[in-house]
């Protein structure tokens, strides 16, 4: 089971590389929202902001989202590093229902591309 610290560890690189990213991925990721990430088996959300391409963690605290953010993902701490190490493709894992993301209909199109 991932730990918080290689949670978080993933988000860092998540927002590497969606920095480092160009064409439709770059465009989605220049968003400026509130974001959680919410680790179930954990039980531990990470809340911050998409905008200029990153993602900025502020905030780790146990639990659920304690407000509601504009992209709000969850899923384990095992299916975030496996997704950010490439061996877990996003598109599938939300389609199954391993990872759950809630966000505004406009913000699902512009997200759609990072899929």
């Amino acid at each position: 089971m991932a730990t918080t610290q290689e949670c978080r560890g993933a988000l860092d690189t998540l927002s590497d590389n969606l920095a480092k990213a160009d064409g439709d991925v770059r465009g989605a990721a220049a968003l400026d929202r509130s974001l959680s990430c919410h680790i179930t088996d954990l039980d531990v959300t990470f809340t911050g902001r998409l905008e200029n391409g990153r993602i900025a963690v502020t905030d780790t605290s146990p639990g659920p989202p304690r407000e509601k953010a504009q992209i709000r993902l969850a899923m384990t701490g095992d299916d975030l590093v496996s997704m950010v190490e490439g061996t877990l493709n996003f598109a599938k894992a939300w389609g199954s229902g391993r990872v759950r993301l809630e966000a505004g209909f406009r913000d699902l199109l512009r997200l759609r591309s990072l899929l």
